[in-house]
C-alpha cells in the first residue's frame, strides 16, 4: 500500500491543538527548542501566551508553521516509522515537505522561510495587497472577472484549491472590486483571508528576485522522496530546479487541486496532513476512494496507524 502526506501552508493552524500533541511526546517541544536555536527567539514561548503578541507573530509565523510540520512529521516517525510514497506541501509548506524529504537542513528551512516572511511583507509597503477566497463559482468565471479588473491594478488567482475554492490575490482595492463582481456572479460565499500579504501574484515579483539570492546560496539534495511543487506539478529531483520553483512559487499561482488529482492519479488510497488544522483534509472530504486523515491530534494518529495496519502496510 501506498500513501502520501501533504504540508499546510500559512493561515493553517492551531496553537491549542499543538500543546495537547505535546504533552503526549516531548518532539514537538524539542524541535520548537531547536528551532529557537536556530533563530535565536523563543517560539515555544511565544505560541505560549495568552495575548498574543502580534508583532512577534507576525514576524515568526512562517517560522512556526514550518517548525510545527516538522515536529508533526517527526513524531510520525517516532510512532509509526513509515516514510511517504511522495508529497506535497501548499505554499509554505513546501518547505516543510523539503525539510522532511531532507532535501534541505531543517536550519536552512528556517532561514529561508524567515527572510521570505520579510521580503513578502516589504514588497506590501507601497502597494497594499489582499487574498480573498471565493466559494462556488467555476474557475474560467473568475478568470474573466481577474482579468476584467486587472487594467489598471493587478488582481488573479492565487490558487486553485478545489473544484469550489479559488483565491484570488493583488492590489487591495481590485480584489475587493473583483470579489464583489464573483459574488454577482453567483459565488456561494466569499472570505477576506487573514494574511495581509498578497501572495502568488505579479505583487510577489520583487521580493521573489531577493529570495533567490537567499536561495541560490543553499544546498539543496535530491529528496528522500517526491515531492510535487506547486507550480508545475510534477515532481524534481534536481536542486536547481526545485528552487526555481520555489521562487516562481512567490509570483505564480498554487495548482493545489492539479496536486491532489496528480495523487490520486498514483492510485494512492491514504493521504495525511502533517499539521494542526483539517484546511487541506477538508478540501479532500468529497473525494472518493481516498482516505484523508489531518495527524492534529492523538486519536488521528491511531487512526492512521490502525489504517495501515489493516493494509497490511
Amino acid at each position: 500500500m501506498t500513501f502520501a502526506m501533504i504540508f499546510p501552508g500559512q493561515g493553517s493552524h492551531n496553537f491549542d491543538l499543538l500543546k495537547k500533541i505535546s504533552l503526549y511526546n516531548s518532539i514537538i517541544k524539542k524541535t520548537f527548542d531547536e528551532a529557537s536555536y536556530y533563530i535565536n527567539f523563543n517560539l515555544w514561548k511565544l505560541i505560549q501566551k495568552k495575548n498574543l503578541d502580534i508583532m512577534n507573530y507576525n514576524k515568526y509565523i512562517q517560522a512556526i508553521i514550518l517548525t510545527t510540520s516538522v515536529s508533526i512529521y517527526r513524531l510520525w516517525k517516532k510512532k509509526i516509522k513509515i516514510n511517504p510514497n511522495i508529497v506535497a506541501g501548499h505554499s509554505l509548506g513546501e518547505y516543510s515537505a523539503l525539510v522532511c524529504a531532507k532535501c534541505i537542513h531543517f536550519c536552512d528551512g528556517l532561514k529561508i522561510v524567515m527572510i521570505r516572511n520579510q521580503l513578502m511583507k516589504d514588497a506590501m509597503i507601497r502597494k497594499p495587497g489582499r487574498m480573498i477566497a471565493i466559494i462556488g463559482l467555476k474557475i474560467n468565471i473568475i478568470k474573466n472577472i481577474c482579468y476584467k479588473f486587472s487594467k489598471q491594478e493587478i488582481v488573479s488567482i492565487a490558487c486553485i484549491n478545489s473544484e469550489l475554492e479559488v483565491v484570488i490575490s493583488g492590489n487591495k482595492k481590485s480584489v475587493q472590486l473583483a470579489g464583489e463582481e464573483c459574488k454577482k456572479y453567483g459565488a456561494k460565499a466569499i472570505f477576506k483571508l487573514s494574511m495581509h500579504i498578497a501572495s502568488h501574484c505579479q505583487l510577489m515579483k520583487s521580493a521573489a528576485i531577493k529570495l533567490l539570492d537567499v536561495i541560490k546560496k543553499i544546498i539543496f539534495h535530491k529528496p528522500l522522496f517526491p515531492i510535487i511543487n506547486n507550480i508545475a506539478v510534477k515532481c524534481e529531483t534536481s536542486g536547481e530546479k526545485i528552487k526555481i520553483a520555489l521562487i516562481k512559487q512567490l509570483y505564480q499561482p498554487v495548482f493545489w487541486k492539479q496536486t491532489i488529482e496528480y495523487i490520486i492519479s498514483k492510485k494512492i488510497p491514504l493521504i495525511l496532513e502533517i499539521g494542526i488544522s483539517n484546511v487541506l483534509t477538508n478540501l479532500n472530504k468529497n473525494l472518493i476512494n481516498i482516505l484523508s486523515i489531518s495527524l492534529s491530534n492523538q486519536n488521528n494518529f491511531l487512526k492512521a496507524k490502525k489504517y495501515l495496519k489493516k493494509e497490511n502496510y
